[in-house]
């Protein structure tokens, strides 16, 4: 008997030359993680319904789930074939968070306990405030915040600040307190010192 479960569960990830992924983070299926991206201990990154691509100088904090998920109440005889999941750069997924979004652009921050449903596009430049949940079907326009108890949403005039001096300061300190997972093979940069 062939088993249900995608063959993607069975592949592992990928970590860019310059990433730092901690040991204690979970990575489930087919993942690339590009280079001077942080990955926190206690976030995990599940790829169960297709690839995760995360592009370069992303934060994911503690326990953030990142999940490219098959969509709720939806039989395995009538899953469709695997999406992939694409993230851009600069991004910041503050602690909590949830996101399902398949496409992701640049400048983004996802808050801390936010919940983006997989029907989502986020642009760029786009902030989902603390405790938001949002899940239609639509593609967010660029500099969008959502915010309040309600998800309000307005246009900021301003793309969100880049975290590269916070990336910077985790790339240097994180290796002395965790263990990381190891680059692929070519690293240029040392995974410890």
């Amino acid at each position: 008997m062939s088993d249900p479960k995608p063959a993607v569960a069975q592949k592992s990830g990928k970590i860019a030359a310059g990433a730092v992924v901690c040991v204690g983070s979970e990575i489930r299926g087919d993942v690339t993680i590009g280079a001077r991206t942080v990955v926190h201990p206690k976030a995990r990154i599940i790829a169960e319904a297709g690839p995760i691509i995360i592009g370069e100088r992303n934060l994911i904090e503690e326990q953030t789930l990142v999940i490219n998920s098959f969509p709720e109440n939806v039989p395995a005889a009538e899953r469709a074939e695997p999406v992939t999941m694409i993230i851009g750069t600069n991004n910041v997924f503050e602690v909590g968070c949830v996101s399902r979004a398949l496409k992701m652009g640049d400048n983004n921050v996802i808050e801390s306990k936010a919940d983006v449903g997989r029907n989502m596009i986020l642009t760029s430049g786009c902030i989902i405030s603390t405790f938001c949940q949002v899940n239609t079907c639509e593609a967010v326009p660029e500099n969008t915040v959502v915010y309040g108890p309600d998800c309000s949403r307005r246009v900021q005039s301003e793309k969100p600040q880049s975290q590269t001096l916070q990336l910077d300061f985790l790339m240097k300190i994180l290796p002395n307190y965790h263990r990381l997972k190891k680059t692929e093979k070519g690293s240029s940069m040392p995974l410890k010192n």
